[in-house]
């Protein structure tokens, strides 16, 4: 028979386990939104090689769901400059494309001109809490705490306190505010 001790010692080390390797799925959990897909090129892991030839080099007579897709998987995979290079021949400049231009615009360094672009976004749609997690985060790189506040408030009336927008900008948030001591 297993003693209390060594039964709670293993419980206690299970749930130490769970916690440390579910950091990982809680990231992808609380990713601000879903990229989109596409059936054909999806089975190649994204930015590869066989990837970039399933998507072809950016041309105006793509589709604004192909360059959309290129260009969002290319920026999550840190490549702004190739995604901005899709995401600019967009037609329909909505709330998602003026996002991602912003991101990608943002990572490659400029912050001014990337809160414009977030601005658009929720101009087009307010609702829309992905831009305002970016916005918070440009905010925060521009040490604008009190705004980067304003923008979680912002997620919280719209998607509440567990939607994956609210807990990113908020531990982003926590970061900066450890960082600063």
């Amino acid at each position: 028979m297993l003693s209390k001790t060594w039964v709670r010692g293993l419980t206690t080390a299970a749930i130490a386990l769970a916690l440390v390797t579910g950091a990982a799925a809680d990231d992808r959990a609380f990713s601000k939104d879903v990229g989109p897909a596409n059936a054909g090129c999806d089975a190649q892991a994204k930015g590869s090689a066989g990837w970039q030839a399933c998507i072809g080099a950016a041309r105006a007579g793509m589709s604004d769901d192909e360059l959309f897709y290129a260009g969002y998987w290319l920026a999550k995979n840190g490549r702004y400059g190739e995604a901005l290079a899709y995401l600019n021949l967009s037609r329909n400049r909505d709330a998602r494309v003026l996002t991602y231009i912003g991101f990608a615009t943002r990572k490659q360094g400029d912050v001014d001109k990337a809160l414009p672009l977030y601005a658009a976004a929720l101009a087009l749609d307010p609702n829309f809490v992905v831009a305002r997690a970016y916005l918070g985060e440009a905010y925060l790189t521009k040490n604008e705490h009190a705004r980067a506040k304003a923008e979680l408030a912002e997620i919280a009336a719209r998607c509440g306190t567990t939607c994956p927008a609210y807990v990113d900008l908020d531990r982003h948030i926590a970061a900066f505010e450890t960082a600063k001591g």
